[in-house]
């Protein structure tokens, strides 16, 4: 076991490292200058030189990357050019709007997936699969900001049962925040939803085929108890592969969801960032998630080996 966390370990710092790398390259080859941005296209050549200066964009390339990495290593990620605000404030302050819309929408999917999934497989072939399957297939083909709009036409403007847009702050109360983020945690976790459902049904199918389930039902265990006594353990995997990958998608892939409903998150902040050619909030924040992204894999990792021991005899 301890190998085999070691060799995950291992492969995690070394895909930080690459992705510090491409971030810090594609971000620096973009166009534009952010001193140049700040004072505008008539301000004098001195100027531009003292500002760049104050901004530390006067060093080579080399050298502000290494300051970059060694300042994340340590909790610094540097000022905001625009704001003139520590980085790691900006980033504190929209996550407890990003992480918690994410395990909204995360918990919502797997709620409706996991029942649908396991729903379609037991009744494979017959009315009940073909619904779902054809629900799921309509799930995966809208996109989510247009699924979004189509909430907030219903449920914010028509029926006037959540706001249109915005966050009130969780100082508000538990249940008013939430309800600031249901229509859009909603709006990312329903065709979410509708991808872990099918791998659900589709791992689940094949499981049921193994020789292993015929075996308990051999031994007189009803479809239903050796389902839900062995089917579904061995089907977990795949689905927790998914998992990982739906919720690091739901923390980074929020930008335009985020844009619908105005929430101040991290997604509104890289596009903000992005706008205003604020470089170092682009670059740490977007390694940021990329490290989430890495993360959630690494942790899923390590769950592969708690559901199937297989996985621990083979390191």
């Amino acid at each position: 076991m301890l190998r085999y966390v070691l060799k995950r370990l291992i492969s995690l710092i070394l895909s930080l490292a690459v992705a510090s790398v491409v971030i810090f390259a594609i971000i620096e080859v973009a166009p534009g200058d952010p001193a140049s941005f700040m004072l505008g296209v008539n301000a004098r050549e001195d100027t531009l030189l003292a500002l760049r200066s104050e901004l530390g964009l006067d060093v080579s390339k080399w050298q502000r990357y290494l300051d970059w990495v060694g300042g994340m290593l340590v909790g610094d990620f540097g000022t905001s050019y625009q704001y003139r605000t520590p980085v790691s404030e900006m980033v504190a302050d929209r996550l407890w709007v990003s992480l918690p819309l994410a395990l909204y929408a995360l918990a919502l999917s797997t709620a409706i997936a996991i029942p649908a999934g396991i729903f379609a497989a037991a009744r494979r072939g017959g009315a009940g699969d073909i619904t779902v399957m054809g629900a799921t297939q309509l799930g995966v083909a809208i996109p989510n900001f247009w699924f979004a709009m189509m909430l907030v036409l219903v449920f914010a403007i028509n029926l006037r049962w959540f706001s249109a847009g915005g966050f009130v702050g969780w100082d508000e109360g538990l249940f008013a925040g939430l309800k600031s983020l249901t229509l859009p945690a909603v709006a990312l976790a329903l065709p979410q939803a509708a991808i872990l459902a099918r791998v659900m049904r589709s791992a689940l199918l094949d499981v049921l085929g193994e020789d292993f389930m015929r075996t308990a039902r051999a031994k007189g265990l009803t479809a239903r108890q050796a389902l839900w006594r062995h089917g579904l353990r061995n089907a977990l995997i795949p689905v927790l592969t998914i998992l990982g990958l739906q919720f690091a998608f739901l923390i980074a892939g929020g930008i335009i969801i985020e844009q619908v409903f105005y929430l101040p998150g991290l997604g509104r902040l890289i596009f903000q960032s992005i706008s205003a050619r604020d470089l170092i909030v682009v670059e740490s924040v977007v390694m940021l998630l990329v490290f989430a992204v890495i993360m959630v894999n690494f942790l899923v990792d390590l769950t592969y080996a708690f559901v199937d021991p297989r996985l621990r005899l083979r390191t």
